[in-house]
């Protein structure tokens, strides 16, 4: 890994917050951070980050419940939990709920470190974005923006790159439409109306000549979102 991760760490205990964030970027790794569960709900749907490290102690709004959120949003996200000595219903309920691990306080920072190290890397490697790729008889080239087929050229608008970009690298995977929410538009998915993600796949779906009964490359997975196929695109140089 060329690149140190970057770790959300949500804890509202000053003291703890900053020794922790003191020896993650002591070790090179870029800190987000937030003092209470609010502020740490909206970082954790909305920033891009590799790890959360999640208190589950926090006012306003409960770890668990961010926790809970958040598997729903990015189902593969790497999770730790923070815990207090002895509440072991908390371990339980935050490994239910999908922590990947959990660290008991107090505790030191090498134990935190090592824990944070082994998430990282049993957790399965997030697949890099594909620059530019073959599908069919498509050409996909998201650095010029543009499908390119046999007879026809198509322009692909920002949005609608950074869309199906992050369609394909999650490629075989129904996405829900909250995760594209907080993924590619960078929006707290609370309340937030989601028809101008399906007007975006409309819009792919028509330029990259998708637009049967039964779409063959973008799918609608009934109740969860969207899913690009799981063919194998063949990257280009």
């Amino acid at each position: 890994m060329l690149d140190k991760p970057t770790i959300l760490v949500i804890e509202d205990d000053l003291a703890i917050r900053r020794g922790i964030v003191d020896a993650l970027k002591f070790k090179g790794f870029r800190v987000l951070e937030a003092g209470n569960g609010t502020d740490g709900l909206h970082l954790a749907r909305t920033a891009a980050y590799d790890l959360l490290l999640l208190d589950l102690a926090l006012p306003e709004i409960s770890g668990l419940m961010i926790l809970r959120q958040i598997r729903i949003l990015m189902p593969t996200q790497p999770i730790i939990i923070l815990t207090a000595k002895g509440n072991e219903s908390d371990r339980v309920a935050g490994l239910q709920a999908g922590a990947d691990d959990y660290v008991v306080k107090p505790f030191s920072v090498l134990e935190l470190l090592a824990r944070i190290e082994a998430v990282l890397r049993r957790c399965p490697a997030r697949p890099r974005p594909l620059t530019r790729f073959r599908l069919g008889p498509r050409i996909i080239d998201f650095e010029r923006r543009e499908i390119l087929g046999d007879d026809h050229r198509e322009e692909l608008s920002e949005r609608e790159t950074e869309l199906l970009s992050y369609l394909v690298t999650h490629r075989g995977r129904a996405v829900a439409r909250d995760e594209l929410l907080a993924n590619v538009w960078r929006l707290d998915p609370q309340g937030v109306s989601t028809r101008t993600i399906d007007m975006h796949v409309a819009r792919l779906r028509e330029k990259l000549r998708d637009t049967g009964d039964a779409p063959e490359i973008l799918l609608t997975v009934r109740g969860k979102g969207y899913m690009f196929q799981d063919a194998e695109p063949e990257p280009l140089e």
